[in-house]
């Protein structure tokens, strides 16, 4: 909710491998159902036969896809991706799939994730005489798999895989194949569904529900599946590496009808609703999720608490992904644009203010603020997440820590700041008992990364301008 005030995430990838169809317009409605993921590109590369043809652009897969180009993409096999820009500017030439001919071959790829040894990386590459088109980390794994291309396409990988070091969901097209690339610790998701004679990798399961397919599994940490004409292969990288999904998938980034490793996104969403009434029990009338980020959560604290839930908090759903900001001097028309209080309902009323997260603070105490002047007697916030108090390194665009109000202030202080009532946030052992995988990363959270991040760095390999 709200400018800023949400972490991003960087992007969705899909793929498709048809022995009898056509698939542009399956991975276009894919990136669709994926679009929650990144909103600043889309695009789509797919193989006729003889050659890789791709389209992209920046903006949404609507604004970018029509009939008329998606007809020019004839094949059976293809990929796509929609971006949100962490590393580098958002320019065209940072848009994904990526496309490469080498060695007689051609290949395309696209990513989500975000490699920790990116400049170190580069450095090599560039000192070896590499000449590098973007400014992605994203084209770093496409020249180590083309540096490693004469041991074979999954040796190569295999390869790449031992020398990047971070998080990684990838989709690649190569002239016979799709593959799909899962990092050692799972951080990333990427799951396989199939229709018909057709498979999809995707990041989510949600864009599978799309186009009719089914669900098959999760890609499994280190894993590499080879789609062909002869079904899957699976080839794994034998590493000690702990899996460790990211917590935030299951807070805020998923769609709700997603099922990632096992897990509902939803039901996950639920339950730590359920368990921050447990942790945070208040006397109140009403139960307000702020849409559309704290209703699965509101849904489960009001089934936990028996205090009714209501939409205390109308949204504006035909904003678009930007609008013309209000002047600096007016800043709380800005959330009005986009929310507006039901006084009907929440007049006289304790409220209890849900969310997913805080991440600067901002928009929480216009929200409070909107609530109160709306007549709302008391507003008690409660948060289905820790506080955020440390960037991430692995693939979400976090605020700096002097930005993040977790990082400075303590939960009595951000209380008074958003001017709250009272204020509670699910504790970190909560949290990780209501999504149950054995291990999972908390970074944000509490600073153990599934590997060892070097602080004073940037996170990424050129800071966003």
């Amino acid at each position: 909710m709200g400018n800023g005030e949400k972490l991003k995430e960087e992007c969705g990838v899909f793929g498709a491998f048809s022995l009898s169809s056509l698939v542009a317009f399956n991975i276009y409605y894919g990136l669709q159902a994926l679009q929650h993921r990144g909103q600043e590109s889309a695009g789509i590369a797919v193989y006729d036969g003889e050659k890789v043809n791709c389209i992209k652009g920046l903006g949404l897969a609507t604004e970018v896809f029509n009939k008329g180009n998606l007809k020019v993409l004839e094949g059976k096999m293809g990929i796509g991706h929609v971006r949100y820009s962490t590393t580098g500017s958002n320019d065209i030439v940072n848009a994904q799939p990526l496309v490469a001919n080498f060695r007689k071959e051609y290949m395309a790829l696209a990513h989500n994730g975000n490699l920790i040894n990116a400049e170190e990386l580069r450095n090599q590459l560039e000192d070896e005489g590499r000449i590098f088109q973007t400014t992605s980390d994203s084209e770093i794994i496409l020249h180590l798999i083309a540096k490693n291309f004469q041991k074979g396409l999954i040796e190569a990988i295999q390869e790449t895989m031992r020398q990047i070091k971070g998080s990684y969901a990838l989709v690649i097209l190569t002239d016979h194949k799709l593959i799909g690339v899962r990092d050692v610790n799972s951080i990333r998701p990427l799951c396989i569904g199939k229709k018909g004679d057709t498979y999809f990798l995707a990041s989510e399961s949600c864009a599978f529900d799309v186009i009719g397919a089914k669900l098959i599994r999760d890609v499994e940490a280190g894993e590499i599946v080879a789609i062909d004409k002869n079904g899957i292969n699976s080839f794994r990288l034998e590493v000690e590496e702990k899996k460790m999904p990211c917590v935030f998938e299951y807070i805020y980034f998923a769609r709700p009808d997603s099922v990632i490793d096992g897990k509902s996104v939803y039901f996950t969403r639920l339950e730590m609703g359920k368990r921050l009434a447990i942790e945070s029990p208040i006397e109140a009338d009403l139960v307000v999720p702020v849409p559309d980020s704290g209703v699965a959560a509101a849904r489960g604290y009001s089934l936990q608490s028996g205090i009714p839930m209501g939409e205390g908090l109308i949204k504006n759903k035909y904003i678009g992904r930007t609008f013309i900001a209000p002047d600096q001097k007016d800043r709380e028309t800005g959330v009005k644009i986009k929310l507006n209080v039901l006084k009907e309902l929440v007049k006289s009323k304790k409220i209890v203010l849900i969310d997913d997260s805080i991440v600067r603070g901002t928009t929480m105490k216009r929200l409070v603020n909107l609530l109160k002047s709306g007549g709302a007697k008391e507003v008690h916030v409660r948060i289905s997440s820790p506080p955020v108090k440390y960037s991430c390194y692995f693939g979400i665009d976090t605020p700096t820590k002097k930005e993040l109000i977790g990082a400075r202030m303590s939960v009595e202080e951000i209380r008074k700041a958003i001017g709250a009532d009272s204020l509670h946030f699910l504790s970190i052992e909560g949290l990780k008992k209501n999504i149950g995988l054995e291990s999972i990363c908390t970074g944000c959270f509490d600073g153990n990364y599934p590997l060892e991040v070097s602080k004073g760095k940037s996170k990424y390999l050129f800071e966003k301008k």
